[in-house]
């Protein structure tokens, strides 16, 4: 029998599927809290009997591992993998493994949605009609428009189909494909600075390298398409936030919609004040089918790792 601690409060919560791949397999889970994450003072002491983690946004530094003796395998319920320290992983013989595409439908459907509300000021509307009032906000149709896309994996390809069947012109930046690969989904490959100011919306699809500085930094902000929109649905590093609320407020940006923040939850921040803005709470992958893939993914590849097999999905 092995254990495997879960910090996560959302996993398995749609489907009893990922609970049983582990029981199946005799890999008894432990989840202290259905209903937040667990805290990381406890998860140091709980990781001491744990055989495994299946963790979610958790910083799992060298630390952690170390209070985790017996620790195998940790597991990302998620795609991104920047949370957790894989060097000190490899170092101490952990292997990683995450879920990666499990929730690419949702994120995209969610940054697709985020893009209609915050172009026809649906969020607005929504508001002062609840407070008893009657507006006529008048927002941008979305055909005719570029849609740029920084990223164009799983998510920015959906993306650009989304966008392509609303009629936009989609443009494409990823560093590490091939021209063609851009082709092939119906986005024109472009450089990072002509993608970024040759749009009239700009979705984020990368991954944000710990520690390093805002890819859409002020002078980046400022180069943008006056009147055009931002949207983040990646990584709340990505983007400059203090610079983006100036430019909402001077209205050189016309509108932004944000999934992630530079820290979550949102605590004091200028993006509170910001006009034409749409914040939600890092919600891209909460889907109930996308919960049920993610968590029998990363399952099955804990019980693989402690069979003595290969997991499917490694993060290296």
């Amino acid at each position: 029998m092995t254990t495997t601690l879960i910090t996560t409060p959302t996993f398995g919560r749609f489907s009893d599927e990922p609970w049983r791949v582990l029981e199946r397999a005799g890999a008894a889970a432990v989840r202290p809290y259905d209903d937040r994450a667990l805290p990381g003072a406890e998860l140091l002491e709980l990781a001491a009997g744990a055989d495994a983690l299946i963790v979610g946004l958790d910083g799992i530094t060298a630390e952690a591992m170390d209070a985790g003796p017996k620790l195998k395998v940790i597991a990302k319920h998620g795609v991104g993998v920047d949370n957790i320290d894989l060097d000190a992983a490899r170092e101490r013989g952990i292997r990683v493994v995450y879920a990666p595409g499990s929730n690419s439908r949702a994120v995209a459907e969610l940054t697709f949605g985020l893009i209609l509300s915050a172009t026809r000021k649906i969020g607005r509307a929504h508001t002062e009609v609840l407070d008893g009032g009657w507006p006529k906000p008048f927002g941008r149709e979305l055909a005719g428009s570029t849609l740029g896309i920084i990223g164009f994996g799983r998510i920015g390809r959906l993306l650009a189909g989304y966008g392509r069947a609303f009629g936009m012109d989609v443009v494409a930046y990823d560093p590490y494909l091939a021209p063609e690969a851009f082709a092939e989904h119906g986005a024109r490959g472009v450089d990072l600075d002509t993608c970024v100011t040759g749009s009239d919306v700009l979705s984020l699809h990368l991954p944000a390298e710990p520690r390093a500085a805002p890819l859409l930094d002020r002078a980046r902000l400022e180069s943008m398409r006056a009147g055009s929109c931002l949207v983040n649905a990646a990584r709340g590093g990505l983007v400059d936030e203090a610079a983006l609320a100036d430019l909402l407020h001077s209205g050189h940006l016309g509108a932004a919609a944000l999934d992630a923040f530079a820290v979550e939850p949102l605590g004091e921040s200028p993006l509170r004040t910001a006009p034409n803005l749409v914040l939600t709470s890092h919600i891209g992958a909460c889907s109930r089918e996308a919960n049920r893939t993610m968590g029998v993914m990363v399952a099955e590849d804990v019980v693989r790792v402690l069979a003595g097999r290969e997991p499917r999905h490694e993060a290296t």
